[in-house]
């Protein structure tokens, strides 16, 4: 016989579900209840609680629960045979309890307003457009570089721990609360992962953690990216559930930040993104647009490339194919490829500003 606990705890996964594919369909309700209602109060609480802790509280609770759950595995597998209902029906119980959890902690904010609509831009540009920012930004770019660096081509990275570029992060928010109030970010709980190497292997460079609203930086990083990832994933802590709506905060975080080599960090991850999408338009004038660049940036380049392709297994690729479902089963439609919709909020949000 089941459990009558895990038959009610599993009708109610049925019933959560429905419920939030169909609140999918309201996301002014999200955004004014949810996102800027009850969810800022429930990450500040978290960020309270756990920011202070110097090592990450996320990590050891993954890491006992999947203790748990082999051992709980192992103890009850001769079930799957003898009560095959009952044993499906503990798991889908736990899977409702950690689904109820996950949303209301964190994955409402897949189905918020976009970005785009809550800053008044478009999200649509021209292949012109497009060309024309990248160019702004080659010029930004190769002129910070030789401002920190004074050859074209010479590699800059940020000369600082990166403890040190955790406690330069909410300076970045700090300066674009004004222009953008919704960005206000306080307190601070950024923390290296305990397990950077598996996020390596995964092919991630973080991730924030829902239950303990931890922003978690993969510590293997050691190139110009990790200011921009540790923007990032307190880009999520605040509630920016889609992946590159927090890649374009990012981008306005550092550079906005007081420092010019989180500045400088900032000018070349968008710049990758704008040059990216000119090759998936226009390869031609990508090869124009290359030649422009500072030898020393593109050596920058280079090296998040060598340090992921040094990992490279099969692993990450089984990974990302799950994380795509997931993207796409929590409102994200283009799954790991929506990433390039930050290169329209780019665009879109320095057509008449000062870059």
């Amino acid at each position: 016989m089941f459990k009558k606990t895990s038959f009610i705890l599993t009708i109610l996964l049925v019933i959560q579900y429905s419920i939030i594919q169909m609140l999918g369909n309201f996301p002014e309700i999200i955004e004014t209840y949810y996102s800027q209602g009850i969810y800022p109060i429930i990450s500040k609480t978290s960020r309270y609680l756990f920011g202070w802790v110097p090592f990450s509280v996320g990590d050891v609770f993954y890491t006992l629960v999947t203790i748990y759950a082999l051992r709980w595995l192992y103890k009850n597998i001769a079930r799957l045979f003898k009560e095959p209902l009952s044993f499906i029906l503990d798991i889908t119980a736990s899977v409702s309890i950690v689904y109820f959890l996950f949303h209301m902690l964190w994955g409402l904010n897949y189905y918020r307003i976009p970005l785009h609509e809550t800053l008044n831009i478009e999200n649509q540009y021209t292949t012109d457009e497009l060309v024309s920012m990248t160019e702004r930004f080659v010029k930004k770019a190769n002129e910070m570089h030789l401002q920190l660096g004074n050859q074209d081509t010479l590699k800059i990275e940020p000369p600082y721990t990166q403890k040190e570029i955790f406690n330069k992060t909410k300076n970045g928010y700090d300066n674009i609360e004004a222009a953008i109030p919704m960005l206000n970010y306080s307190p601070v709980s950024i923390k290296k992962s305990i397990w950077s190497l598996g996020l390596t292997i995964m092919g991630y460079s973080g991730y924030l953690n829902p239950f303990s609203n931890e922003a978690q930086v993969n510590s293997l990083i050691k190139t110009y990216k990790f200011p921009v990832v540790s923007a990032h994933e307190t880009a999520h802590q605040i509630g920016y559930a889609a992946e590159n709506e927090a890649n374009f905060i990012a981008t306005l975080v550092t550079v906005n930040n007081d420092d010019t080599y989180i500045q400088y960090s900032g000018y070349i991850f968008a710049l990758r993104y704008l040059v990216n999408e000119v090759a998936r338009r226009d390869i031609n004038k990508y090869r124009e647009l290359i030649c422009t660049i500072n030898p020393g940036i593109l050596a920058s380049y280079k090296d998040m490339r060598d340090f992921w392709e040094s990992y490279e297994n099969p692993i990450e690729d089984i990974s990302k194919y799950f994380y795509d479902g997931y993207l796409h089963a929590n409102n994200v439609s283009g799954g790991i490829k929506s990433y390039s919709y930050m290169v329209a909020l780019v665009i879109n949000y320095y057509e008449n500003k000062k870059i």
